[in-house]
């Protein structure tokens, strides 16, 4: 990388998502050893977790923001891992010819209903499998030292995440995240083919699980969300950042 640091893509054999799987990893030029060399007493590294958008995969956040992020991840010491957005590379993988559905458009979520219930588990990848394995070959993000953000459908995911399990995340922020997936036309696609109920999306809701909490989350002082206000996407009311607002008024966030 220019200003420092490597960034690679690396593959392998998914036991979350039964397929091939492909993320991003950027390392600052202090702790490339970690990714370079076998060692048993490598550097602890603190990694921020990037969940991308609609239609998107491992490469977007790299090939739009990587000039300024990777020079900052340099800077403050911090490897950034990019995940795909859902299973693909394999033809078992179910698909339909819809952006929001399917391929690139995983959610985040483990799907129960068929045909998406055996490939698409992108919660476990993000929330155990990528973590272990990035833990245990290169020290990134051992002794839950990791962050979680995301953009859109990656926003969602971001906060979710961290809201169901604050303890495994060291803080939690979004960039025009949906917020509100089971009152959004989205979300509720989404929920219907993967749990083929949105009422069972609720558990992947950031607005309803803040809802359900009458305190705060003890463990982020804050949960920081970006939002244009020329977004297409926040007048079409996908987004919602009002409710997640209102609900986290209620309980003190």
């Amino acid at each position: 990388v220019g200003g420092g640091g490597t960034y690679c893509r690396i593959s392998h054999a998914s036991v979350s998502t039964k397929t091939p799987m492909t993320f991003g990893l950027f390392v600052p030029s202090r702790y490339v050893t970690n990714i370079t060399e076998k060692s048993d007493n490598k550097t602890n590294v603190p990694v921020i977790f990037w969940l991308s958008g609609l239609t998107c995969d491992d490469t977007n956040f790299a090939q739009k923001a990587g000039a300024r992020a990777f020079l900052a991840g340099e800077k403050e010491g911090v490897a950034i891992v990019m995940p795909d957005t859902s299973p693909r590379g394999d033809n078992s993988v179910p698909n339909v010819d819809s952006y929001d559905l399917g391929i690139g458009a995983g959610f985040y979520v483990n799907a129960t209903k068929a045909p998406y219930s055996t490939h698409y588990h992108m919660y476990n990848y993000v929330t155990i499998e990528l973590p272990n394995l990035l833990k245990e070959h290169f020290s990134i993000g051992k002794d839950n030292l990791r962050s979680i953000t995301g953009h859109s459908m990656g926003g969602h995911g971001a906060l979710t995440i961290a809201i169901k399990d604050p303890s495994n995340w060291v803080s939690v922020s979004a960039f025009s995240p949906i917020c509100n997936p089971t009152n959004c036309p989205w979300g509720k696609k989404a929920f219907e083919n993967y749990f083929g109920s949105v009422e069972i999306g609720k558990a992947h809701d950031a607005t309803a699980l803040l809802s359900e909490r009458s305190t705060p989350i003890a463990e982020f002082d804050d949960i920081l969300i970006d939002q244009g206000d020329a977004d297409n996407f926040l007048t079409e009311k996908q987004l919602l950042p009002e409710n997640l607002v209102e609900a986290a008024g209620r309980c003190g966030q």
